[in-house]
């Protein structure tokens, strides 16, 4: 009997690697993930190892905007927030990085499984 394994940092909503129909949980959930627009391309709904990739460079590009308002949330803000307002949008920036971190590493891991990688448990 084969032990299907999810490594930490899968996502709930896909099916471990080797599952009944997990190549359906993981194409569902990478669209979950995407811009809506990803749905109308028939190229990514066909192919789910490009789609991964495309949620990849998305989730990443996610991350580089939030770097960014990070950087710059102060003196963009300063002028149309009062500091306490800036200090949550901080937070919440802050917030967004950690989920898109989690996030990053669930797509990562669905990229992998999809070009073929299987998990092991370990002790």
């Amino acid at each position: 009997m084969v032990q299907l394994v999810s490594p930490p940092g899968w996502p709930g909503q896909v099916r471990p690697p080797g599952a009944p129909g997990w190549e359906g949980t993981a194409v569902n959930w990478l669209l979950d993930i995407c811009p809506p627009e990803f749905r109308g391309y028939p190229v990514l709904r066909r192919h789910e190892v490009v789609l991964a990739r495309f949620a990849v460079l998305h989730v990443e590009a996610c991350q580089a905007a939030v770097r960014r308002g990070l950087s710059e949330a102060r003196s963009v803000l300063r002028d149309v927030a009062d500091a306490d307002t800036v200090e949550r949008a901080i937070e919440t920036w802050q917030r967004e990085s950690a989920r898109l971190i989690a996030e990053r590493r669930a797509v990562g891991l669905v990229e992998e499984a999809l070009r073929g990688r299987r998990f092991v448990a370990r002790l």
